[in-house]
């Protein structure tokens, strides 16, 4: 690969990072505030035996502040777009199954509103789809990020 083709797409691995970073950033915000309401939108997806909701409801937002705040800050950016990849996989497949069986749910993504303001359908799975295929981006491209992993990466001596 040449090195004006290695910068473009570090370059385009910077925009996705710091946009994945602040799309978790959002996305946490309303879950942490009101855990039970998240807690509702996870049990109504009908996939989790009814003991793993709460826990989930209360760890995950926490989850994803950390990854976000891993993304935008550029620490362990690479941990952080797999950890993103991975919880982007997940809820993708939850909101495809939900989405073929009918179920008249709220996403729960970014408000706890129910199914009439944030309905799910096809656009939901290919706007995370889309996201997750940018994580991926960001895991294969961003090798020298910008951000706290170059500034404590150890220089070598000259």
């Amino acid at each position: 690969m040449s090195g004006r083709a290695l910068r473009a797409h570090t370059l385009i691995a910077l925009v996705a990072r710091l946009y994945l970073g602040g799309l978790f950033l959002v996305a946490c915000w309303h879950k942490l505030q009101d855990p039970h309401a998240f807690a509702v939108d996870i049990a109504t997806y009908q996939m989790l035996p009814l003991a793993l909701v709460n826990p989930l409801a209360i760890v995950l937002p926490w989850v994803e502040l950390l990854a976000g705040l891993m993304l935008v800050s550029g620490l362990r950016t690479r941990a952080a777009s797999l950890l993103v990849a991975a919880m982007l996989a997940m809820f993708t497949a939850a909101i495809t199954v939900a989405v073929a069986r009918g179920l008249d749910v709220a996403c729960g993504c970014f408000a706890s509103q129910g199914a009439a303001e944030d309905p799910m359908s096809g656009r939901t799975i290919v706007r995370d789809a889309v996201w997750l295929l940018l994580a991926l981006y960001v895991l294969c491209y961003d090798r020298r990020p910008l951000g706290l992993d170059r500034l404590l990466r150890p220089r070598s001596g000259g």
